[in-house]
C-alpha cells in the first residue's frame, strides 16, 4: 500500500510539474520599463502584430476572459483589446455588452447586479454554450497580464478618471493601454500620466488634422484607422509611418465574417501587405496561422 501511495504521489507530483511547465510556455511580451515598450511598438517595415479583439472567441473559449487570452499566447505573441464595465457596486469587470444575456448565463443589465451576484454566473462561448469559466475582474486581468502581454482597455462605462487611477494603482503603464476616440480623451490620460500609452482612433482626414495640431506626442500611441482595406488608408499609412507610428486595422466587423477559413486568411495577409502593422481580430489564433507570424 505504501508503495502504491508513493507511486501515486510521484505521478501527481509529475503532473503538477508538467502543468507548471506548460503554464510557462507562453509567447510573452515582457518589458522592463515603458521606454522599452515604446520602442517595441515603434513602426518598422515588415513588423506584424496581432491583437485579439475581446481576447478571442476561438477554441470554445469565452471572450474577455483570462482563459481565452492564455490560449492565444500558447500559440502566438499577441496583444489584447478588452472591455471593462462597472457592476452595481462599482467593481470593474470584464464584459463587452451592457447586458448579460449574450456572454453569460445571466440576464438583464450588468449595472443591476453586484459583483457578489455576477461572480456566480458562467461565461458563454461564441455559440452560446455555457463554459466552466467565470467573469474576471479588471484587477485580476491586469495582474495576470503583467509580464505576458499588453491589455488595451476599450471605453465602456468606466469614467476616464477611474480607469487612469486603476492603471496608476497597479503601476501598469508598461503593459496597460487605453483606447481613446478623440484628442480630448488622449490629452486627459497624458495629463494624468505622461507615460500612458494610447490606442487612438483616427479614421478620417478631419481627425488626422485635429491630431496634427494638438501637440500630443507621437511616441505613445498606435492608431486605429478602420476595418477594411481601402485606398484612403494609404495617406494614413504614409503619414504615421513617417512618425514611427503603427497603424491598426480591425477585421472583427469585416473579414472575420467571411465564411471560409482560406478566404479569411487571404484577407489577413492582404491587410498586412496593404500597409497595416497591427491586425485586430476575433480570431487571433487563425490570424497567426495565416501569416505564420514570428515576432
Amino acid at each position: 500500500m505504501k508503495r502504491i501511495l508513493r507511486a501515486i504521489a510521484l505521478v501527481c507530483s509529475g503532473m503538477l510539474i508538467v502543468s507548471s511547465v506548460m503554464a510557462q510556455k507562453l509567447h510573452k511580451l515582457d518589458f522592463s520599463n515603458v521606454e522599452e515598450m515604446y520602442a517595441y511598438f515603434r513602426y518598422a517595415p515588415g513588423k506584424k502584430i496581432i491583437s485579439g479583439h475581446r481576447g478571442t472567441m476561438e477554441k470554445g473559449l469565452p471572450e474577455n476572459s483570462i482563459a481565452a487570452m492564455n490560449e492565444v499566447l500558447i500559440r502566438t505573441p499577441a496583444i489584447f483589446e478588452v472591455d471593462p464595465r462597472l457592476s452595481k457596486d462599482s467593481v470593474p469587470i470584464m464584459i463587452h455588452d451592457a447586458t448579460l444575456d449574450r456572454t453569460t448565463t445571466g440576464t438583464g443589465k450588468v449595472a443591476d447586479y453586484t459583483w457578489k451576484e455576477l461572480k456566480k454566473l458562467r461565461l458563454r462561448d461564441v455559440d452560446g454554450n455555457p463554459t466552466r469559466y467565470r467573469i474576471n475582474t479588471l484587477d485580476e486581468m491586469i495582474k495576470w497580464a503583467k509580464g505576458k502581454t499588453i491589455l488595451n482597455l476599450d471605453k465602456k462605462d468606466l469614467p476616464l478618471e477611474m480607469t487612469a487611477e486603476i492603471i496608476r494603482k497597479h503601476k501598469a503603464h508598461k503593459w496597460v493601454w487605453v483606447t481613446v476616440h478623440n484628442v480630448e480623451q488622449a490629452r486627459f490620460y497624458l495629463d494624468k500620466n505622461p507615460n500612458q500609452y494610447l490606442s487612438l482612433h483616427i479614421k478620417d482626414k478631419k481627425s488626422l488634422e485635429e491630431f496634427k495640431v494638438s501637440g500630443l506626442p507621437y511616441n505613445r500611441m498606435i492608431v486605429y484607422i478602420g476595418s477594411e482595406i481601402k485606398e484612403a488608408n494609404q495617406e494614413m499609412y504614409d503619414f504615421f509611418k513617417s512618425k514611427g507610428v503603427m497603424c491598426m486595422i480591425s477585421t472583427a466587423p469585416t473579414y472575420d465574417k467571411l465564411p471560409a477559413k482560406e478566404e479569411r486568411a487571404k484577407k489577413y495577409r492582404a491587410v498586412f501587405a496593404d500597409g497595416a502593422t497591427i491586425l485586430e481580430s476575433d480570431l487571433p489564433i487563425e490570424v497567426s496561422e495565416a501569416i505564420k507570424v514570428n515576432l
